[in-house]
């Protein structure tokens, strides 16, 4: 009973930008910690980032200092901003929520569809 919805990936040159967005509905009583997971074609899916209820971050590394996670609480939504993005950024990047859902009251996950960046000259 909820849904996530993710938009803003697609095709840029090395260097360049995106903003990934991951908005949530449904029955949500509260958001306690959403992740920004990628799978590279023939790799494991991993970790990339994640902004917890209290606003602490953590990046995987090899994004960190170009990647940013925020979030708009009254949207319910989280963002990826990449920047200096590089060939091997290249992946599905799927976002994951742990969430209070009405009526269970109980902590709950959820995977986004996952939405394609490419980047490549």
């Amino acid at each position: 009973q909820v849904q996530l919805v993710e938009s803003g990936g697609g095709w840029v040159q090395p260097g360049g930008s995106l903003r990934l967005s991951c908005a949530a509905s449904g029955s949500i009583f509260s958001i306690k910690a959403v992740g920004w997971y990628r799978q590279a074609p023939g790799k494991e899916r991993e970790f990339v980032a994640t902004i917890t209820s209290d606003g602490s971050t953590n990046y995987v590394d090899s994004v960190k200092g170009r990647f940013t996670i925020s979030r708009d609480n009254a949207k319910n939504t989280v963002y990826l901003q990449m920047n200096g993005l590089k060939p091997e950024d290249t992946a599905v990047y799927y976002c994951n929520v742990d969430v209070i859902t009405l009526g269970t009251w109980r902590m709950n996950n959820y995977w986004g569809q996952g939405t394609q960046v490419t980047v490549s000259s």
